[in-house]
């Protein structure tokens, strides 16, 4: 039996999870809906689906996952528009990066028995200079070497959870799960803060009256600035930002603090001060490239055994290959 999964959402980690599924076709079967034909059309060209969909609710039908790889402020109408279409003991799974939001969404749009996993991707570090966006960036091994949060709301099936280790590790990643609210902690202070922060500075510097000049030398430190903007959505950030008020509110004024604190050294000349700041910044921003280039996380486990890659024996005979959790769903129908 090849479990039915839905990609809703083809840019570049929903294409590339696509792809990273390409390859178990023994196990998968993949169906992909983006609301722009092209892109839809251009994902199933490359192999990231085995056929799309175009209208959006018979896309999710028979489905057993459904994965929302869409910008944020996409996420709550679409399982609003899905929700009725839906069958029983569906596995939804979203890359937002505001879990808990979507956990209070599910809760309210979604009828009794249906799951939900949040994965939160870190992407494979040969990836991490990219500069392209969307499908144009996919690739098979975007997950690779790298970790993916998985999170899930209290009193969900340990079936639930192991579907989701075992879809992780086909994508080629290593499980790490984690609480909601450590999730949504983090990934204000690795996403929302980056963008904002980008957006501030990006608002401060074009918004003097000489930019008309310093546009002309505005150059490559100008655009690494600038570029967490890149791919992303203003209004998807916007809702995230919002949605995660609490911590988008806790990392800026962090951020805020350790600026003027930045600044009082600056002005005060404390010049050995800032020296040391500037070379610690750096040693950190250099040990983190060295850990994250290595992607060697061996802390990660469940159950107190070591993650094992797709494929593994171990891993079919402990979780009963991704199709575990559906075949006694059948079973079961079957014997009514």
């Amino acid at each position: 039996m090849t479990v039915k999964i839905t990609i809703i959402g083809l840019g570049q980690i929903g294409a590339s999870m696509g792809l990273a599924l390409a390859g178990h076709r023994e196990q998968v079967t993949t169906l992909g809906h983006d609301k722009s034909a092209e892109i839809a059309r251009k994902a199933h060209k490359m192999g990231a689906v085995d056929r799309i969909e175009y209208n959006l609710p018979a896309s999710v039908e028979g489905a057993d996952v459904v994965v929302l790889a869409l910008p944020f402020d996409q996420i709550y109408e679409t399982l609003k528009f899905i929700a009725q279409d839906l069958r029983e003991d569906v596995v939804v799974m979203d890359t937002a990066p505001v879990k808990s939001a979507v956990v209070g969404w599910v809760k309210e749009l979604l009828p009794p028995k249906h799951h939900y996993v949040g994965l939160t991707p870190a992407l494979n570090p040969d990836c991490l200079e990219e500069a392209r966006t969307g499908i144009e960036a996919a690739r098979a091994d975007l997950f690779s070497q790298g970790l993916m949060a998985v999170t899930i709301p209290p009193g969900t099936a340990s079936e639930v959870l192991k579907l989701a280790a075992d879809f992780v590790t086909l994508l080629g990643a290593q499980p790490y799960f984690a609480d909601l609210a450590e999730v949504d902690g983090m990934m204000a202070s690795v996403h929302l803060l980056p963008g904002l922060a980008a957006t501030a500075f990006v608002e401060m510097v074009t918004g003097q009256p000489s930019w008309a000049d310093i546009r002309k030398l505005a150059g490559k430190l100008f655009m690494a600035a600038a570029r967490p903007l890149d791919g992303e959505k203003s209004a998807a950030l916007a809702e995230a930002a919002l949605q995660g008020q609490t911590n988008a509110v806790r990392v800026l004024d962090e951020y805020i603090a350790v600026l003027k604190s930045l600044r009082e050294d600056i002005a005060g000349e404390q010049r050995e001060g800032l020296q040391t700041r500037l070379e610690r910044a750096e040693k950190r921003r250099a040990e983190w490239r060295h850990e994250r280039a290595k992607g060697d996380w061996r802390l990660v486990e469940l159950g107190g055994q070591p993650i094992p890659k797709a494929g593994d024996v171990f891993w079919k005979q402990q979780l009963g290959g991704l199709g575990g959790l559906f075949r006694r769903g059948d079973k079961k129908s079957d014997a009514d």
